[in-house]
């Protein structure tokens, strides 16, 4: 018997909370006010405000984010983003739009991409964020 493949689900394997969507600003909304935590947020409405997670944000095709700085693990913009960015690593996709500078360790851009501000490339990138809920990420280790 075969079963059927979701098409819905890419095919990946195991993903932490830093690399995949938990919410989602839908395209009909416009928020202000300040996102923060640990998890994935996808922007398809109007956002303006604080950005900081320790996870990824992708500003999705409908996306508009007015940010004075955003902080985030991954940073993945198809939309538009006025703000600066700093981020593990950026990827602005053949819609997306920056105005704004970029501190990154990893920057991806595709044909089409537009970003109108400075790019700061590092070996390795601090967020700056402090642990959520006293839990260091994987990779980093907490002092007592």
């Amino acid at each position: 018997m075969f079963k059927k493949r979701d098409e819905t689900q890419p095919i990946t394997t195991s993903q932490s909370p830093a690399t995949r969507v938990t919410s989602v600003l839908g395209s009909g909304i416009s928020w202000k006010g300040s996102i923060s935590g640990s998890g994935g947020v996808r922007v398809e409405g109007a956002f303006e405000g604080d950005i900081s997670l320790r996870g990824m944000l992708v500003v999705g095709e409908t996306g508009r984010v007015t940010c004075n700085h955003v902080r985030a693990n991954v940073v993945i913009v198809a939309g538009k983003l006025n703000g600066n960015i700093t981020a593990e690593k950026v990827e602005i996709r053949s819609t997306g739009r920056i105005w704004g500078d970029v501190t990154t360790a990893a920057f991806a851009t595709d044909e089409g991409a537009f970003l109108r501000g400075q790019i700061q490339m590092e070996d390795s990138v601090d967020i700056g964020l402090p642990p959520v809920n006293g839990i260091a990420p994987p990779g980093e280790t907490q002092e007592d």
